[in-house]
This record gives C-alpha cells, structure tokens and sequence, in this order.
C-alpha cells in the first residue's frame, strides 16, 4: 500500500494520524499540492492511497476507515455516525471544481481557517464554527467515556481531532464554551500517532505550510453563500465607516461626463500605457459543424472574456478562424465529394454564421489556408532549421491500404499502450493525457473505414523538444506563476515535461497543407500541430498588415489562449517551443485557459448518429443565442466533465433567468413607471443604503442577497433597485449581450453606463439620477414549457423525425398601466408582499 500526503492539509493529517494509529505497513510519499495521483480524476488530489489490489482511495475519511479495517480496529456504530455528522454538519461537499487541489474539504472548516489563518480574524472565525462546535460539546458532555463513543479512540477520534486541528489549536480561538470539546481534543492530541502526524503534515507552531495551502484554496469561492451558515453574512467583509461613507459618496456623484462609450476602431493595435490584451480561441477544425461542446469549449469562452475585458477599457484584440489544412478537410472532401478547396470554402461560411448568431464578438475571424499562413509558417520552420533544432529521422507510419494514403494521428484509434483506454487517437489519450505515437496503440483502426493499417517507412523532420526543454522550462515557470492557468492546464503541461519530452514530428505525408519548403521533401507538408497555432499569427496578419505589433511584442501584450483540455499540449509544449526555437521576439501566452468536456444528456454529442444540439440546430430551437449563451456559460466544464440537459437548461431558464433575474429587473422599472410616473425618484441614502452600496461595491456577486435587506423605503429602495437593474445589465453584458442592452433600452440609461461601472474598478455607480426617465418596461425572458422541451429531448435524441421543430410561446403585449400618485412606503410595502414574484413574470407569457 501507498500513501501520498502533501504539506499543510489537515486532510492529510487525518490519514497520516490513522496510519501511524493503526500501525499499517504503508510506504508514505510527501508530494506537492500540484501532484496527479488518481488516475482517473482530471485534478490533483491529496491525499490519496494506493491500495494493493490496485484500487485508489482520494476520500481522507474512506482512507482512515480502510485503515482502522486493516489494522484490525473496529468501527463501531456510533463512531460512523459521528463520521456521517462530519460530512455533513462540517465537510459541505462541494465540486473538485472549486478546490482544484482537494476535492473534500470541509468548506465551512476551510472559511473558518481563511478567516482565522489569513485574516487574522479569530472571533469571526470561531461564529463560523459556533454551531456544529456547540454541538459536539452538546454530544460530549453527554458522555461518560474518555473519547467519543468509548475509552479507547476509534477513527471518529482521529477524523474530527484532525479536522479540528488547526483551529482547536490556536489559544486565541472563540467559540463559547467548549469545555468538554477541549478536554477531549487535548487527550487526543496527546497520542504520539497525532502528534507525529501533526508535526510532519502542519511543522512548527506557525506553520507557513498551512498558510501555502490555504492561499492556493481561491477564498472567494470557498466564501460562496449557499454553503455558509447565517453567521457569515456579517463576517465576510467588515465595512468600516470610511468605505461606506466612501462607496455612497462615489455612487451619489454618478457617470462621470468626460466617459465615453468605447467605440473599436479597426485595426486594433496595441497603445502606449494602455493595458494590451490579444485574445486567441482554438481554430475550429473547418471539417464539420461545431456542436455545444466545441462553442463553450473555446469561442464562447473566450467571447464572454473579450467583451469583459472591453468594457473594463483593456485595448483587446480577439481573433480565431477555421483550421483548414490535414486529412480531416481531405476525407471530408472526398465524403462530400468536393475539392479540399470547396469543402474550407463551404464550412468556413457554416462556422461564420453559427458564431455570428451565437453573437461571438471576434476583432476578426479568418482561415488558415492563406498566403500569410505559408510565409509565416515557413519563415519559422527556416530559424528553427537554421538554429538546429530540427531533425531528419526514418519513421514508422500507420497507412491504411483501404484508403491507400498515411493515416493522420486524428484518424487512427486504438487501446492507449499506457492505461488501456480503448478510444486512444494517434496523438494523445485523453483520459491518462498521456503523448503517443500513433504506431505505439494497440489494435488500431482506421476512423475512415474501420479497417486494421499496417505500419510503414517514411522520412520526415521533427522538432527538436529536448534540446529545448530548458528554455521551455524557464519560460513555463514564469508565465504559470505570474498568469493565469486553468489547473488542468498546468496538470497537463507538467505530465509532459515529468514524463520527458521527446523529438516530435512536424511533417506529413499529405498533400492538402502548408508545403516544407525543401526540395527533398516536396512531397511533404507541415503537421496540423506545427502548422494549426502558427493560424493565429497568420489570421492576424490578415487582419492587419502590422501583426507584428502583437505578436513580436511580449513587453506590451498580454496573450490569452482559450481551449479545451485536448489542445493544451500543443499550446503549452510544442507551440511555445516552436516560437523559443524561432528566436524572434514572439509574444508567449501567458494566460492558458482549458476547459473539460461537455457531454450531451451524459453521453458524447455525435453528428452521425444525431445526438446531441450542433451551431447550427440551435437557431431553429426558437430559443434565444442570449438563453443559449447564458445556460453554456452556466455549465462550462471548468473543473470537471459537465453535461448539457433539456430539463436543466429549462430549470434555470426559468429560475434564474425568468424569475429570478428578469422579475427583479421588471418589477424595479414597473414600480418606477406605475408609482413615479416613468421617472426615477428621489433618493435619500439612508444609513442601511450607504451600506448595501459599499458592499456591492465590495463585491458585486452578493448584491441580489443584499438587496432583500433594505425592500423598505418605496423611493429610495425603488431608486436603487432600477440603478441596481443597471448594474446588472453591465455584468451580463459578456455573457447575455442582448439581454443586456435590452435592459438598457428600457431604462433609457446612458450609452457609457457599462463600461462606466466595470471600468470603475468595482465601484456601484449610480446611472439613473433623479428625474431620470425610463422606458416601457416589458419581461426580458419567455418561460421554457415541459411540452416544447420534451420535443426538443426527442429531436436532439437521434430518435427523431427531421421534420419535427419546436416552436415556443410569444410574449403577450400587456403593459401596466402608469398611476400619477406616488405610494406611501406601507402601499409599496404591500404591493411587494401582495405579488408572486414568479407569477408577476410568468403572467406576461400565458
């Protein structure tokens, strides 16, 4: 058996301590937070056991079970009842997506410490945990045993001993009178197996390794209100007199004048003093439709990210085209019966429309199958020739007699020679992640025809990777630590250089791509993961004939890469390599943002056998690209496999965004327009205004939570809720454009309020001043009945007939009538109380 622990996690104390209690035999490992151990689990997770039967256990509590078995201890009854109220009442159990380095975390433990730990803010801490904490004193003083559910410690003892820990420990912790709590916890911690445990995990009496690991656990999502307790409320954020007094003061004065819309205008190049963002999504392969999966994975991701960043005033450049060159767009052709040409031609215009109505905002989107695509790539290929770090080698090549032609590394599958993964590609295992060479699967076949390809010889070149593995290292320690990497990304790039790099080929017995421009290989072209990045250069320079400022220009410009998880080697390894190689001043990314999968009702989408919603179905759904945008931004796959689903896509259009969102929004602008006759009324911030106003702008995520606080005064609270509905339409704006500027539109608020708010650096800035005139106000949102998604389950279902098309429910032309006479605060008051929420947004579609 093999234990691995890492320094810092309290979970790892508790294994640690149940091993040296037990007296297992195990061979124990200290790795670092970042390393994969579970091979089946797509993010680092600590602890984590071995076990001889070649099982893995990655649960800290599942692991000192087994241990206690093992060992030849019993678990008694109500030692696994006080386990089950620690899983429950202590460890919330939440995604491993928001603790990328420890997927069972106690969350209300892990608040506690961050404010404890990392704030230095004791008492907060200890009202956190007052609750469960009054509990077990409750459960102790009940109890006539040494321990808690005997005189001898059971794994109970171990598992809330360690969790406890690290705040039980500290003298300066308040939680109420916890007699019994401390006197157990002293005669556990008095056991040399815990001690020993909590020295070797937590060293010292300050320790320095538990603040490393709570600085990599993102506060902000461990602070997440839906799994804290009331008390937190008031805990988070304290907000002293001089912020409140600072954010009303801010919020009072308004827009500023001299803020101006942002208009673009092309070519968009970096500037002087300016924050300079280029933004890249991976180039689509032109061969087929995008489905879900491929939108959220790459364009849509990065769309929501550019239009943020637009309205927070960065100078960005956001480019992407169609992958055009390889077998893929050959076999399509020869399918569809076309010319390569024809059939990039064809599919550049599908994936043009599908994005455009997706409202993807690209500075510009091109091709690869370009003049500038050849000189760029070609004049990167001679400096890594001329540099040395290309090499001429004799290959062993999977060809397909069927197809008489070379099998690409895209088009050949088999069982992964690593972890036996039965649909390994040419390239890549996308369950271990494992590189490998085509020739290397076992069982191959070809995806064309299904027939077994024989191996044959073939000379061709390959990029030198360890003659520059150090640069590459250098280079990836700077940007992983000074930018942003999605977790998986950095898993993925460090599994490679672990495993060594190795020379990767960069030529192709192909005759659709960007030719070696050398006599000996004429019959040659580029490799699509040579050739493919070197797009983003070339679509650039497309677009202007000054690329070079942006992309020979690291000092000024910072560049995002957005993909799905399946690309990251090749944007992190081989790419980069490719331009350190080249040795020409070119602009590395410094922010790589991977997703994972999403699947299609929990399985793969699949355009042959008609599952799944492709770019191009969705507009003949009848549901808004906003609805879209926003239900694919809600389930991104960003730490773990998601899944698309009819059910839960009407869930939350009709919760979050019907009821919820669009209520808020209608009821605010209805009140102004039938009680302040369509103007916005005076506002006379009183003390608890000030507040919510500090603390929307100390947080803007919080403000929906906030606002049921101060539903009290019919002007201000009125006043602040349609300024409130302004806001909100600047947040959405990346993600619901539509929507957004429907919002606006109906409140007639200023062209330059969004970017105004998001370029105010989190300050809640009023738009809507007194007097201010809104619009008709009409519901945003058309409620998803169960009939229209139970035929749109069917016809993405592969079971349907073509001809089948939904068609939804048209809003109603209702309108409210506007009263002169304003309210008292008790009519308003009763008005509020009188009305259904959700019926007030539903009523406007029935």
């Amino acid at each position: 058996m093999k234990l691995f622990v890492t320094e810092g996690s309290p979970q790892c104390v508790k294994v640690l301590a149940a091993l040296e209690h037990t007296g297992v035999k195990c061979d124990v490992q200290l790795l670092s937070q970042e390393e994969s151990i579970v091979s089946f689990l797509s993010r680092p997770v600590l602890p984590a056991a071995l076990l001889p039967s070649g099982h893995e256990l990655f649960s800290a509590n599942a692991i000192c079970q087994y241990l206690f078995e093992v060992g030849g201890k019993e678990i008694t009854d109500a030692s696994r009842q006080l386990l089950e109220w620690e899983a429950t009442e202590l460890q919330v159990m939440i995604r491993i997506t928001v603790f990328p380095y420890c997927d069972h975390f106690p969350l209300v433990l892990l608040q506690a410490l961050h404010v404890a730990v990392l704030q230095g803010k004791r008492s907060e801490a200890g009202m956190l945990l007052k609750n469960p904490l009054s509990w077990l004193e409750q459960h102790l003083s009940g109890k006539n045993t040494s321990f808690l559910t005997a005189e001898t410690v059971e794994v109970a003892d171990i598992v809330l001993w360690a969790a406890l820990y690290c705040i039980l420990s500290d003298a300066a912790f308040e939680a109420g009178e916890l007699r019994s709590v401390r006197s157990w916890f002293e005669r556990v911690s008095q056991l040399p197996a815990c001690a020993k445990a909590a020295q070797k995990i937590l060293p010292g009496k300050e320790s320095n390794a538990l603040k490393n690991f709570l600085q990599k656990q993102p506060a902000s999502h461990a602070q997440r209100k839906e799994n804290l307790p009331s008390q937190t409320e008031d805990t988070e954020h304290v907000m002293t007199e001089e912020e409140i007094e600072e954010a009303a003061q801010a919020w009072s004065k308004g827009l500023p004048e001299c803020h101006e819309p942002i208009e673009r205008h092309h070519p968009v190049l970096p500037k002087e003093g300016k924050r300079n963002v280029l933004v890249t999504s991976a180039l689509p392969y032109v061969n087929n439709v995008p489905h879900l999966g491929n939108i959220i994975g790459c364009v849509l991701s990065a769309d929501v990210f550019s239009r943020y960043g637009r309205l927070r005033g960065w100078n960005l450049l956001y480019v992407c085209g169609t992958d055009e060159y390889g077998t893929a767009t050959e076999n399509k052709a020869l399918e569809e019966g076309l010319t390569p040409r024809q059939i990039c031609d064809k599919y550049y215009a599908v994936h043009n429309a599908i994005y455009k109505w997706f409202q993807i905002d690209f500075d510009f989107f091109g091709r690869t199958t370009t003049q500038q695509q050849t000189e760029i790539s070609q004049n990167i290929f001679f400096r890594l020739y001329e540099r040395g770090f290309l090499n001429e080698d004799i290959v062993e090549q999977l060809r397909c007699e069927n197809c008489q032609r070379f099998l690409a590394d895209r088009f050949v599958e088999g069982v992964c020679p690593n972890c036996k993964y039965p649909e390994a590609r040419g390239d890549q295992c996308d369950k271990c992640g494992r590189l490998i060479n085509a020739v290397e699967l076992k069982d191959p076949l070809c995806k064309v025809c299904g027939q077994t390809p024989v191996i044959r010889t073939s000379k061709h070149l390959f990029l030198d990777l360890p003659k520059l593995e150090a640069d590459l290292e250098k280079w990836l320690e700077k940007s992983v630590n000074t930018g942003d990497w999605t977790t998986n990304a950095k898993q993925i790039t460090r599994s490679w250089i672990r495993d060594g790099l190795k020379p990767r080929c960069i030529t192709r017995d192909l005759k659709w791509g960007t030719p070696v421009p050398l006599p000996e290989y004429s019959e040659k072209v580029f490799y699509v993961w040579f050739d493919a990045p070197i797009g983003y250069l070339s679509i650039t320079a497309n677009y202007t004939s000054e690329w070079e400022k942006w992309w020979k220009n690291p000092q000024q410009v910072e560049l995002y890469n957005f993909m799905a998880k399946d690309n990251v080697p090749f944007h992190s390894v081989v790419f980069p390599c490719s331009l350190l190689g080249a040795q020409d001043n070119y602009t590395l990314v410094n922010h790589l943002i991977a997703t994972e999968y999403l699947n299609y009702e929990d399985t793969k989408f699949s355009k042959s056998r008609g599952v799944g919603v492709f770019g191009d179905m969705a507009k003949d759904t009848g549901i808004p690209s906003d609805v879209w945008r926003f239900y694919l931004t809600y389930v991104r796959p960003e730490g773990q496999d998601s899944s698309f689903s009819w059910v839960d896509l009407a869930l939350k259009n009709n919760s979050e965004l019907l009821n919820n969102l669009g209520n808020f929004i209608n009821r605010a602008g209805m009140f102004v327009s039938k009680f302040f006759n369509g103007c916005v009324p005076e506002i006379v911030l009183q003390d608890e205004d000030k507040r919510l106003i500090a603390q929307v702008s100390w947080e803007l995520k919080q403000y929906i939570q906030l606002m049921d606080k101060v539903r009290k005064r019919a002007g201000t609270v009125t006043g602040v809720s349609v300024n409130v509905a302004c806001l909100l339409s600047a947040v959405l704006e990346p993600y619901m454009p539509t929507v957004s500027q429907t919002i606006r539109a109906q409140l007639q608020a200023p062209d330059n309020c969004a970017s105004a708010m998001l370029g105010a650096e989190g300050c809640f800035l009023r738009s809507l001043p007194t007097g201010h005139r809104i619009g008709m106000v009409q519901p945003l949102f058309q409620k998803l009945e169960s009939e229209q998604i139970e035929i749109l389950k069917k016809k993405f279902g592969g079971q349907q007939p073509e001809e089948e098309t939904p068609t939804g429910k048209g809003p109603s032309n209702k309108t409210s009538t506007t009263e002169s006479k304003p309210p008292t605060a008790a009519d308003l008051k009763a008005s509020v109380s009188a009305a259904d929420p959700r019926e007030s947004q539903t009523a406007g579609y029935s």
